[in-house]
């Protein structure tokens, strides 16, 4: 009977260590899989956040680049004008294609306000607004020389330079901070959340 007791007890040990080292097994699986889990959807969270930089990135450079070549021609037809010393035609072909150059900006502008966020876009928006201003402010100079009646000698185009420039500081300001923020919207995981 003693002999029958101990089979028992240990057949019952042997049962509850296999059942212990089951248990403790499938908890140390469960825990492997939520780590893995977590540093999956981290690195999902990061290359999502490194995609979205990459084509903001390329929205704002699209829309700074837009913007440049719509004010370097706008500033060499104002340069043009100032030299003149006798009325000049309106160059109604310069100024067409100076305000196509405009349009080509604003709808980069749009891209920029699709991607983001929100400061960033009201700051294109108001590049935008700017350098139409500073565009029609040069037409309406090139209409005073024209008609031989320089009121303000070009000071509201300058007025409107500077006014562009402010905007173009801001804008570049706000776009480099959110490029650069990136990092803060990425939570990476403490080591010891990554080792459980």
């Amino acid at each position: 009977m003693t002999a029958i007791f101990v089979s028992v007890v240990g057949v019952l040990g042997t049962v509850m260590g296999a059942a212990l080292t089951a248990f403790v097994a499938a908890r140390t699986e469960q825990r492997r899989e939520r780590s893995q889990d977590r540093v999956q959807l981290n690195d999902l969270r990061v290359e999502h956040q490194r995609w979205r930089r990459e084509r903001r990135q390329a929205a704002y450079l699209s829309f700074l680049e837009a913007l440049g070549t719509a004010d370097r021609d706008n500033q060499a037809f104002f340069r043009e004008l100032r030299a003149e010393r006798a009325p000049v035609p309106l160059d109604e072909t310069r100024i067409a294609a100076i305000r196509l150059k405009f349009k080509d900006a604003e709808s980069a502008g749009l891209v920029v306000t699709l991607e983001g966020p929100q400061a960033v876009a009201e700051a294109a928006q108001n590049l935008v607004d700017q350098l139409s201003s500073l565009v029609q402010d040069v037409r309406e100079y090139a209409e005073a020389v024209a008609a031989n009646s320089l009121g303000n000698g070009g000071d509201n185009v300058h007025e409107a330079g500077m006014g562009f420039i402010a905007e173009r500081k801001a804008f570049l300001g706000l776009a480099r901070d959110v490029l650069d923020d990136v990092a803060k919207h990425v939570q990476m995981l403490p080591e010891t959340q990554l080792r459980d």
